[in-house]
């Protein structure tokens, strides 16, 4: 199997003053394609921290980071920012929307920093609102949206480049349980119908289930991973 998402000695280290911070140390894991995994822990294990240096928001302190064998270090700023418009959607727990932006503009925003024309990609617009049944909902703007259909707009927007990998930082975070179920199950939909790499951060061992494996981190280190789902 392909691997997607490699991490090699990775630690990440932060100043509290003059006091250093071991958030991550020595994080050695292998994410195949087309897996659906989980990286759970308590508040301040470093979960968080782990899955921006993999979307490249975050740069480890030392160690290695591979998106599909291409190690993020060697790359440019400038093409650090295209990988991760091009090849990694992401997915945050406030939904991280433009106010003042429609539904379907929100979703083209990806496209539209990529410097491409939004009306030659109608078609694909057309295809994601309707895995996420939001066509309905086109011309809203957030504030009109439930909790639920603003994080299948951001969903939306994650999957609107083709990336080959969604990391999502507490998803669910936000949501009621029947909402959380909906989105899981989107979620779980996109990764088993479109072969999408899925990679996210929760406290719940419900969203877990609908993954196949889980990544426990404790104190900033692999403390033990596990199949789920068989």
């Amino acid at each position: 199997m392909p691997v997607a998402i490699e991490t090699e000695n990775l630690n990440k280290t932060y100043l509290l003053g003059e006091i250093p911070v071991e958030v991550l140390q020595n994080i050695n894991l292998t994410i195949d394609e087309g897996e659906f995994v989980t990286i759970m822990g308590p508040s301040g294990s470093g979960k968080s921290t782990l899955l921006y240096l993999m979307g490249g928001l975050d740069q480890p302190t030392s160690g290695k980071i591979r998106l599909a064998g291409t190690e993020l270090s060697g790359l440019s700023d400038k093409e650090q920012s295209i990988m991760r418009r091009r090849q990694v959607g992401f997915v945050f727990q406030f939904y991280n929307l433009v106010p003042n932006l429609t539904v379907e503009d929100n979703i083209l925003l990806p496209l539209l920093l990529d410097g491409k024309k939004a009306k030659e990609h109608q078609t694909r617009l057309e295809e994601i609102m309707a895995t996420v049944e939001l066509t309905d909902r086109r011309k809203h703007t957030p504030r009109e949206l439930s909790g639920g259909q603003q994080q299948r707009v951001a969903i939306a927007r994650a999957l609107m480049n083709k990336p080959d990998i969604i990391l999502a930082d507490e998803p669910t975070g936000n949501l009621d349980s029947r909402t959380t179920e909906e989105v899981m199950q989107l979620l779980a939909r996109i990764n088993r119908e479109q072969g999408k790499t899925i990679v996210q951060v929760s406290h719940s061992v419900e969203t877990a289930a609908y993954g196949n494996r889980i990544i426990q981190v404790r104190d900033g280190k692999v403390w033990d991973e596990h199949e789920e789902i068989a």
